[in-house]
């Protein structure tokens, strides 16, 4: 028994593992078992997460590869889904676990834990919110994993759709993370066929008829390679002269998400057509001729 300033006298039982502080009791052995009780909880989640999310994984990848699969951007979308609600409800039972263990509020019932627990996980406004609109967006399939969207000034390509939260990758590699609650518009490019144009500025000196022959030549060379084209690209005329020379257009549509490398594609095709036939293509840049008259 030893006195100390301040907490008057302290006790230590070590038969029972106790240390009585004033009027405080502790129990170092009870202590310990609670500790070590929380830790294997924790692991449990872990471990619980990890597995899920590769059974989810699993069967995720065995429902694109088999026959009757009609989306493969829905599957990996409720996939992304699955995996949330994986997270979120194996993290509410492990916290619901954790307070019967440390026995904060006393004895915790199981009503508690499903009916008050989640009054009490679920109680800011904004979370609500978010969950409330990260339905809507799965089950009115505004967009999926893999969709390339714009969210208000933000876009990319998507790469996961939660519960909470949407991430989106931009093409410079930033990951953006928008809150479910705060999407309120959406344009998504990956949906039907996606029209693909190519302004070429042809110089004047060259036949109309002649030229838009070869660039059809060539548009039709590039379909036969092509498998994303929905739509054969074709020449559409003259769309405006400039001081260089008169801009063509070509156009045509192609599968979602892939206007951007069939885009560069097309434009190859065309200028090599164009070389063969020793057809001028311009550029935008002026040229200043300036004559020196000799003074004789």
């Amino acid at each position: 028994m030893e006195k100390l300033q301040g907490f008057g006298t302290v006790k230590v039982d070590l038969n029972n593992g106790g240390i009585k502080v004033g009027n405080i009791n502790l129990n170092l052995y009870n202590g310990m078992v609670i500790a070590l009780k929380i830790f294997i909880i924790i692991v449990v989640m872990y471990i619980a997460v990890r597995i899920g999310r590769a059974i989810i994984d699993k069967a995720v990848k065995k429902h694109i590869e088999s026959r009757f699969s009609t989306d493969d951007k829905k599957s990996k979308t409720i996939g992304a889904l699955l995996k949330s609600l994986l997270k979120y409800g194996v993290y509410f039972v492990g916290i619901i676990a954790i307070l019967n263990v440390t026995d904060l509020f006393g004895n915790i019932s199981i009503t508690f834990a499903s009916i008050g627990g989640v009054a009490i996980g679920l109680g800011s406004q904004s979370i609500i919110k978010d969950v409330i609109n990260g339905f809507f967006i799965i089950f009115e399939n505004q967009f999926s994993v893999g969709d390339y969207i714009d969210l208000d000034n933000k876009g990319g390509i998507v790469e996961s759709i939660e519960l909470r939260v949407t991430k989106i990758r931009d093409f410079n590699g930033d990951l953006h993370i928008v809150p479910n609650g705060l999407i309120t518009k959406v344009t998504n490019h990956s949906r039907g066929s996606i029209t693909i144009t190519v302004d070429i500025c042809i110089d004047y000196s060259e036949k109309t008829d002649k030229v838009i022959d070869v660039m059809n030549r060539a548009c039709d060379k590039f379909s036969q390679t092509s498998g994303d084209v929905v739509e054969k690209p074709k020449v559409i005329g003259i769309i405006s002269f400039s001081p260089s020379g008169m801009n063509i257009r070509v156009a045509g549509k192609v599968k979602p998400s892939t206007q951007l490398q069939n885009g560069n594609r097309l434009r190859k095709f065309i200028k090599d057509e164009l070389d063969d036939s020793n057809i001028v293509i311009t550029s935008n840049v002026k040229q200043i001729i300036i004559k020196e008259e000799k003074n004789e």
